[in-house]
């Protein structure tokens, strides 16, 4: 189809090339040219089976795969450009672009990361990043362009040295301290920066690295007296006579030096400076050296490099076998012997050691044991020949013993399993794991005798036929000797069996598993006859009756085979009769006891049930008892005269239901308010108010409170007065006020008050009295000539009284007394008439001080005259 073609060229093969990355632009994915609905939803369509067909393809699988996920987040937008609205699908395509050059940027600066500070960067690497990134290499190269990173391969460097003793020679240099071969050759002619690949040359171009240069350097050192410097001269020179290039022998010896400093853990940076400074090669061939070097698969190079990279590895044979190929002699003693005459000596010593190991294990007859030593060997040589292979095939101890037990299912959906336990295999090496496979009719041989069981645990054994589990101890690929459990034979038991009572008879229901013949009920010894689902049997009420259900099968010669079954009771009795009517009230001498009385009905027994609304069923409903529970809270009762005493706690319906065995009766309700009484009531007088305090009583709305004052000289005892306050109000004035005048008592009662049935009604009351307070005032005048000044006390009240004792008390200073004790008492009278006055010589006291007057009477409280009359200046 034209369509797909296209649409694989334009978008699934760029975003393969990408990585199996979808395009962020949604006009891409979906080949979107017009944004109206009918378009965008026909073309959504026509690229999804697109997508279906070339699914098929495998390389498209994995792409077309992300696509559909990512479309079933994009759905409710092309759903609703479908409908019209155009708006969230724009949003994303704004979106889409911003996506598309964030995964760029992203892009971006991985391949910088992977440039470091050479700005360099190899195919492969370009290539997996594009690819991880989610854009194409093409892109990713026009980046790097932008970015001035160069996409090379890494120049290939020599890994072997050309000469064998390479490595003395470069001491020699070391010793003479020259930088390289190029150095020695040519001495101070070097006059500037040297170029490696691609051939030596240097900046003038007249030096050639060639034999006459070889030879010119061997003249000027033969004219040299002989010494130590003309030794490792002739060391360097026999190098460069051994018939090896000496442009060869140059670059691997800076190569070799590059990589001395690379596993010294040295930066790029820090390779590049030195590649310039210190060995004077052209920023150019530093660079590429560099880049090459970092770029080698080993951490060095050469054969000492590839044996390390071996060791490293684990392939400690295959690093003996490379020193073997190699002819690389054991290390001399009493010298320091090469890099990778060390690293292939390290390599023989573990493998002799390994093969010893291996070998001891071949002989030895314990399994464990020869595991324990092949463990050993392979820790030491991972790539050991047939040391893997054969400590796999070592099996493990067998399970000591196996036990099977057969649950039979009675609960739940009633299906019969089998439960198996085994003791650990002694074997303590290596991870031991147990298989378990169950066969009908004999034991399994091996584990792929049967069928596997995944656990302790076989949900789905098979039915009325012998069969027989093993638990297989297994290390590796050997399995030991099995444990067997069995023959054992399942026979489920009926399942969900229920006997539902009625009045005088009991019906019983079942489920009959599918393997049983039938099944056989018998009660107190004797049969009931019953189908293969039920049974239904005349009986006596008022008696339990104990039934036992049992399942019955044929065994292979045809004879039947009864299970041990089901055993269930029932007691069938008439049915409940409700209560008729039902009244209640609250016990008086006890505000939380509710007294109700009823008639008792002829069969059953009647509780009492309270629920917050009005019961949910009619009365005479005979209804399940759970039900009954669910809806309602079931109250403790105790027998009282006609009925029960309950205790509800709060308010709501009482309901009498009567109850036999599973079945209750609704009967009559009765709405009932809980009205506690207040609790801690305090009334106190504050001048001419009484304040009534006490704590609220809970699920109350109101209280009632209701006073009489009377009995006093002004009032007589008048009709009670009442009061209804509700919650906010007593919270708003932290009390209840009430106005009574100081001489007058007061009775007074709280009581919680509610609606029933449109009536008010009232709890029990609380009550408190306040007595009457009687006032005496007095007046303190001074009067008389100053050298004899007396002191008038003059009291006067509403009606005649006696007080029974008075005190006239002096206190020097600022402070006024408070009570008799707190100053210097004049004058005390006792049986004081009121009114009168009372008379006493004034005080020679220096001024200022205080004069008050306290009365010690239980029913008479003074009252003081102005500040001014008291205080003297």
């Amino acid at each position: 189809m034209a369509f797909d073609d296209d649409y694989r060229r334009e978008v699934l093969e760029p975003a393969r090339a990408a990585g199996d990355q979808p395009p962020e632009d949604l006009r891409v994915r979906y080949a979107l040219h017009e944004l109206t609905g009918e378009d965008v939803a026909a073309r959504v369509k026509q690229v999804r089976q697109c997508w279906r067909r070339a699914r098929g393809q495998l390389k498209y699988r994995k792409l077309i795969d992300r696509l559909e996920a990512e479309h079933r987040e994009l759905a409710p937008l092309f759903s609703a450009a479908e409908r019209g609205d155009l708006r969230p699908l724009e949003a994303r395509l704004r979106g889409g672009r911003e996506r598309g050059e964030r995964r760029r940027g992203r892009a971006r600066a991985r391949l910088a990361d992977a440039a470091g500070a050479l700005r360099m960067a190899a195919p492969a690497e370009l290539e997996a990043i594009a690819r991880t990134a989610g854009v194409t290499r093409a892109e990713l190269a026009e980046l790097a362009a932008a970015d001035r990173i160069e996409i090379r391969d890494p120049d290939p460097l020599p890994t072997a040295a050309p000469y064998p003793a390479f490595r003395k020679v470069q001491e020699s240099l070391d010793v003479l301290g020259r930088r390289h071969l190029a150095d020695f050759v040519f001495g101070t002619r070097l006059t500037g920066p040297i170029r490696l690949l691609d051939g030596f040359a240097e900046p003038g171009g007249t030096l050639r690295l060639d034999k006459d240069a070889v030879a010119a350097a061997g003249a000027e050192w033969a004219r040299r007296s002989r010494d130590t410097s003309t030794t490792h001269a002739d060391t360097i020179l026999a190098a460069l006579r051994s018939g090896a290039e000496p442009a060869d022998l140059l670059l691997f010896d800076v190569a070799d030096r590059l990589r001395e400093r690379l596993r010294q853990r040295a930066s790029e940076r820090a390779l590049l400076q030195y590649a310039v400074e210190d060995l004077g090669v052209e920023q150019g061939d530093a660079r590429r050296l560099v880049f090459a070097v970092v770029r080698e698969t080993g951490p060095g190079g050469g054969l000492a490099g590839r044996l390390r990279a071996l060791l490293d590895a684990g392939d400690v044979y295959a690093a003996s076998e490379l020193a073997d190929a190699a002819q690389v002699p054991h290390p001399a003693p009493g010298t320091e012997p090469p890099e990778e005459e060390v690293l292939a000596a390290e390599a023989r010593h573990r493998l002799d050691t390994a093969l010893r190991l291996r070998e001891a294990a071949t002989a030895e007859a314990d399994p464990d044991r020869a595991f324990r030593l092949l463990s050993d060997a392979l820790r030491l040589v991972r790539d050991l020949p047939g040391a893997e292979a054969h400590r796999r095939r070592l099996p493990p101890r067998p399970v000591p013993a196996l036990h099977a037990d057969i649950d039979p299912g009675t609960g739940g959906d009633g299906r019969a399993s089998v439960r198996l336990s085994w003791e650990r295999s002694p074997s303590t090496a290596g991870e031991v794991l147990y298989h378990v496979v169950r066969r009908t009719g004999r034991a399994p041989r091996d584990v792929r005798d049967g069928d596997a069981i995944g656990g302790a645990l076989d949900e789905r054994p098979p039915v009325n036929a012998p069969v027989c589990y093993a638990v297989f101890a297994m290390r590796g690929d050997a399995a030991a000797p099995p444990a067997v459990a069995g023959p054992l034979t399942v026979r489920p038991e009926p399942a969900e069996v229920e006997l539902l009572p009625g009045d005088g008879q009991v019906t019983g229901r079942w489920r009959c598993p599918a393997e049983a013949a039938r099944v056989v009920v018998v009660r107190d010894g004797q049969a009931v006859a019953a189908g293969r689902d039920g049974f239904r049997e005349r009986v006596p009420n008022g008696r339990t009756h104990h039934y036992r259900i049992c399942a019955v099968y044929l065994d292979p010669s045809g004879r039947e085979v009864t299970t041990d079954g089901v055993r269930a009771s029932a007691t069938p009795s008439a049915p409940p009769e409700p209560v008729y009517e039902l009244s209640a009230e609250t016990d008086p001498s006890d505000p939380g006891l509710v007294r109700a009385r009823f008639d008792p009905p002829g069969h059953g027994t009647v509780e009492l049930v309270l629920s917050d609304g009005p019961p949910p069923w009619p009365r005479s409903a005979l209804v399940p008892l759970e039900e009954v529970r669910r809806e309602t809270r079931r109250l403790a009762g105790t027998p009282a005269s006609g009925g029960l005493a309950v205790r509800p706690g709060r308010g709501g319906w009482l309901l009498a239901v009567t109850v036999a065995e599973g079945t209750a009766a609704i009967g009559a309700h009765h709405r009932h308010v809980n009205l506690p009484p207040p609790r801690r009531l305090v009334a106190e007088r504050r001048g001419a108010y009484v304040h009534v305090g006490f704590d609220w009583p809970p699920d109350v709305a109101e209280v009632d409170v209701v006073y009489r004052i009377g009995g006093g000289p002004r009032h007589g005892a008048g009709p009670p007065s009442s009061e209804a306050v509700t919650r906010a109000a007593y919270d708003t004035q932290g009390g209840v006020r009430l106005a009574v005048p100081e001489d007058e008592p007061v009775e007074l009662s709280v009581a919680a008050a509610g609606t029933v049935g449109g009536a008010r009604v009232t709890g029990p009351p609380v009550m408190a009295e306040v007595a009457a307070r009687t006032i005496v005032r007095y007046d303190v005048l001074r009067s008389g000539p100053p050298w004899r000044k007396t002191l008038t006390v003059r009291l006067t009240s509403p009606h005649p009284l006696r007080v029974a004792r008075l005190s006239l008390v002096l206190r020097t200073g600022k402070v006024m007394p408070h009570r008799a004790a707190d100053g210097e008492t004049l004058g005390v009278w006792e049986q004081v008439p009121v009114p009168g006055e009372l008379s006493l010589d004034a005080p020679d006291a220096r001024a200022p001080y205080w004069l008050r007057c306290f009365a010690d009477d239980d029913v008479v409280e003074l009252s003081d005259p102005p500040v001014r009359r008291l205080r003297v200046r």
